[in-house]
């Protein structure tokens, strides 16, 4: 630990790649026990930075696999044994291709805030290959994230993750337990992706629209907001209250629109 400290204060954080290094020696085990490593996981870790969180894991798994954008830190971290670099922007990963055999990726990282939801997209996208994911976040995008209907943080993403994960908030860590100190709680966060749809959605593309549809005027009720979609005897048709705002909606009644829209759209 001393010499991943002495990295830390010899390195240059920087900003434009979000980097906030963990200090916080007792939270780092922590963090890494709450993950609960076994030797044989497929693991991937995003941005490991200068491994705070990658020398625990490689003490106890037999290979992980980084992915790091940074080319100043790949000189450090190839330093590590039995870890397989891919010097890469995340977002261009395909994380299909990274499941080499009939185990489930287990993805984890310490995420750039300032582009952590693109991320989570992105890894949702392929998340019939991953078995869960533990991320440092912003306090706020995890409130965002766990929020349910009614609840003044219920979006967008509130639904476009619960659609797919399980949504489990674990410890909050303050600014000080980084270097430099970001100017905002943060939290680490556990999403399991379901095995099989609770939600019986015909057409992801569908719900993706219909959900930006709903959320795309606050303000406005589903009367407006989705009326390129549906017409106000077809809302009702479905059960649906048209004088709601979106965020009243629950995923199961936004499931229903876009089974509904998709199957308007096939007859």
């Amino acid at each position: 630990m001393n010499e991943y400290l002495q990295l830390v204060r010899l390195h240059q954080a920087r900003k434009r790649f979000g980097q906030n290094f963990l200090i916080d020696y007792p939270l780092i085990i922590k963090l890494f026990q709450s993950i609960h490593a076994q030797p044989d996981d497929r693991m991937i870790e995003i941005g490991p930075g200068l491994g705070a969180l990658t020398r625990p894991i490689l003490a106890n798994i037999k290979a992980l696999t980084v992915i790091e954008l940074d080319r100043d830190l790949i000189p450090i971290l190839s330093s590590l044994d039995n870890l397989t670099i891919i010097h890469q922007d995340v977002l261009t990963v395909d994380f299909h291709a990274l499941k080499i055999d009939d185990r489930k990726l287990r993805i984890v990282g310490n995420l750039p805030y300032n582009i952590s939801t693109p991320i989570i997209f992105h890894l949702l996208a392929s998340a019939s290959v991953i078995k869960d994911m533990h991320f440092m976040l912003q306090k706020e995008v995890i409130d965002r994230m766990a929020a349910t209907p009614d609840d003044s943080e219920y979006g967008r993403l509130s639904v476009m993750v619960q659609r797919y994960c399980q949504v489990i908030p674990l410890l909050t860590i303050p600014p000080t337990a980084f270097n430099p100190a970001p100017k905002v709680m943060s939290q680490f966060v556990r999403l399991i992706p379901y095995e099989t749809d609770p939600y019986g959605i015909e057409s992801d593309e569908t719900f993706f629209e219909v959900v930006k549809c709903a959320f795309s005027m606050k303000r406005k009720t589903l009367r407006n907001t989705l009326k390129p979609l549906f017409t106000q005897e077809e809302l009702e048709l479905c059960g649906i209250d048209s004088s709601l705002r979106a965020e009243k909606l629950s995923i199961i009644e936004f499931a229903t629109l876009a089974n509904q829209l998709f199957a308007k759209r096939q007859s």
